[in-house]
């Protein structure tokens, strides 16, 4: 083992002395293998900076802390960090024999399985890796060795003694160094065993992952603070380990963070009435969020003599439960009934549901887009699709105001469109106000990676994407949404996203008043060679609070058979917009005004209608194929 002070250096007199050492010495034991400081610095260019080891590719933008409240990254239900996705016998920046695992976090939410660093696989037949993590109560590490068992896989979880404290930062180290494995918290030894020997023994198919316990088969995020996570191959002695505490000892007096979203209130109540979401042919997800943790059942069936139920065992505030089994594009009826643990209980009225619609059966939907901060417009609006009994809703983004806020959610969004969610499923992308926030991956359980996907109805295949992000030739969405086109064998095709490829608009891309702009977002407009070559009918898009539809576009002009129909309908609740001064002419309607649009499809015929918020059709197109 190495340490970096021996145990003779503590005399009182020498303190000072001893920390002018310590200070230089603590960066001269051997480099780690690999290391990440995690401050909002180390966040670049859609990557994770490393000062030691590979950088990693982010999906989405991660939320990082002033260094006035502590600093380091906060981690939320949907930040998945790959460090490695090598095999691991292939993998140099696993350690073989000797390990140490370093890492500052905090606890926002108890897990049983709660990790911070690991390449791990644990199920039945199989305990292979390890972790450095938690449980409900105290800091675990959890390894296996070739020495365990004659190398046949089978793991222990040592679990340390101290109890944390939610929010609270703590200094956690494990090391092993072939024959023991030992868990430090601020410096202190607070568990070993010598249960394992030999050589870690890794699994065949196993990722090495910052900030969650996942194999692969179980994924567990961590909800939480983390900051200067490091890894070596060699085993630091207790010398090392205080020394590392004693250098940012300061952190234990940051403010406590637990999650806004985990905040516990006395009394039962909902914080986000049950919704619907991503209804299939067979399934659809309830989701809701309660002021404190519940268990209960959600009942189910093809009348309101409720037959099945979803038990929902495990406390939770935030759930999505899965309903599965369903028959295409019928109706069912459900409620929850929930009970905390001061029985306490909260029901559900009586709500319906429909599963997804298959080929060859008419369908109908509304659109809605860019509600933002206005819930008196968004609710009123939501009525009169309710009013409709539209099949399903889709949202081309700008939910809210400011996605990152969790109010703008609970206090807005929900409220003004519940009595709608409740009953209709809604199918939305990702607008530019959402921020890319943890709000909408919470919230939204929609196919991985959330931000694109692709869902039928009826004889439509639609095609979600998020135009925040990269969507020139060659960019991830772009191959993705080429190929999705290409396999889809629907005889309707709808592509939704924010931003409006054309626009009338008088100043989102440049002032129409002094100069022509360019008429819409060039960076998106790209995709309408994709939308051409496989034969898309229909664009929904938003972000222009204004109603506009195009006469159908191929090759960039407007034509009178084939070609493209592209919508904007970011008339939510947003501040209106106005067209500019003259009229280009791809343009065939454009109006000012708060709207919705429906749309109903039978066969070869679509209908495409636009209403005002007193509900006065304004707008009438068919499609015929």
């Amino acid at each position: 083992m190495w340490g970096l002070l021996p145990s003779s250096w503590y005399p009182q007199r020498m303190f000072t002395t001893l920390m002018t050492v310590l200070l230089v010495l603590v960066h001269d034991g051997p480099d780690p293998v690999l290391s990440y400081a995690l401050h909002s610095e180390t966040a670049q260019a859609d990557v994770l900076k490393a000062e030691f080891g590979p950088d990693i590719p982010l999906a989405r933008t991660l939320s990082f802390l002033p260094k006035s409240e502590g600093g380091g990254l906060e981690l939320c239900e949907h930040d998945l960090l790959i460090v490695d996705d090598a095999a691991p016998a292939e993998s140099a920046l696993l350690p073989r024999r000797e390990m140490t695992a370093s890492a500052w976090f905090s606890v926002g939410v108890p897990r049983q399985w709660g990790g911070v660093l690991g390449c791990i696989q644990d199920n039945n037949d199989e305990e292979h890796g390890w972790v450095l993590g938690y449980n409900q109560r105290h800091f675990t590490f959890g390894l296996a060795t070739r020495g365990a068992d004659d190398g046949n896989g089978r793991m222990t979880y040592l679990t340390g003694r101290t109890r944390y404290e939610l929010g609270r930062l703590y200094h956690v180290v494990a090391t092993y160094d072939g024959t023991v494995a030992r868990l430090y918290v601020n410096g202190r030894l607070d568990a070993s065993t010598e249960e394992q020997t030999g050589d870690l023994l890794y699994p065949e198919t196993a990722e090495l992952t910052l900030g969650c316990y996942k194999d692969v088969n179980e994924f567990h995020p961590h909800l939480g603070r983390l900051i200067d996570v490091r890894l070596y191959d060699l085993a630091a002695g207790p010398d090392w380990v205080v020394g590392q505490f004693n250098l940012h000892q300061s952190r234990m007096d940051s403010p406590l963070r637990i999650p806004p979203e985990q905040a516990i209130s006395e009394d039962l109540a909902w914080q986000v009435p049950p919704f619907l979401q991503f209804a299939t042919e067979s399934s659809i997800r309830v989701v809701f969020e309660t002021t404190r943790p519940v268990t209960g059942l959600l009942h189910y069936g093809e009348s309101s003599n409720f037959v099945k139920s979803v038990r929902i065992d495990d406390p939770v505030m935030l759930a999505e439960t899965i309903i599965d089994g369903l028959s295409p594009g019928e109706p069912y009826f459900y409620k929850l009934q929930l009970v905390d643990d001061r029985q306490q209980k909260l029901e559900s009225e009586l709500l319906t549901f429909q599963t997804a619609a298959p080929r060859g059966t008419p369908i109908a939907f509304a659109i809605l887009s860019d509600t933002q901060d206005n819930p008196t417009v968004s609710s009123l609006l939501a009525e009169h699709i309710w009013e409709q009994r539209p099949g399903f809703i889709i949202h081309p983004g700008d939910l809210t105001g400011t996605g990152s806020l969790k109010d703008d959610w609970t206090s807005e969004f929900f409220p003004g469109m519940n009595r709608l969610l409740s009953r209709v499923t809604m199918y939305p992308v990702l607008g530019n106000h959402e921020q890319d926030a943890r709000h909408y991956y919470r919230y939204f359980s929609l196919p991985e990676p959330e931000y694109h996907y692709r869902f039928s109805q009826g004889d439509v295949d639609f095609f979600m994407i998020d135009t925040n992000r990269d969507v020139a030739p060659g960019s991830r969405q772009f191959t993705w949404l080429d190929a999705e086109l290409a396999s889809s064998e629907a005889l309707w095709k709808v592509v939704v996203h924010h931003h409006p490829p054309y626009s009338s608009d008088e100043n989102d891309y440049g002032d129409t008043w002094i100069g022509r702009g360019s008429r819409g977002d060039t960076r998106v407009r790209v995709l309408s060679d994709l939308y051409d070559r496989h034969k898309v009918d229909l664009v929904l898009t938003g972000h222009i609070h204004s109603y506009e539809r195009t006469w159908p576009i191929e090759g960039g002009r407007p034509v009178s058979e084939g070609g493209v129909v592209y919508t904007i309908t970011g008339g939510g609740g947003g501040s209106l917009e106005t067209p500019g001064p003259t009229r280009p002419g791809f343009n065939n309607t454009v109006r000012r005004g708060h709207h919705y649009c429906m749309v109903r499809i039978n066969g070869g015929t679509l209908e495409f209608f636009a209403y005002d918020l007193e509900n006065r059709l304004f707008d009438h197109m068919t499609l015929s194929k």
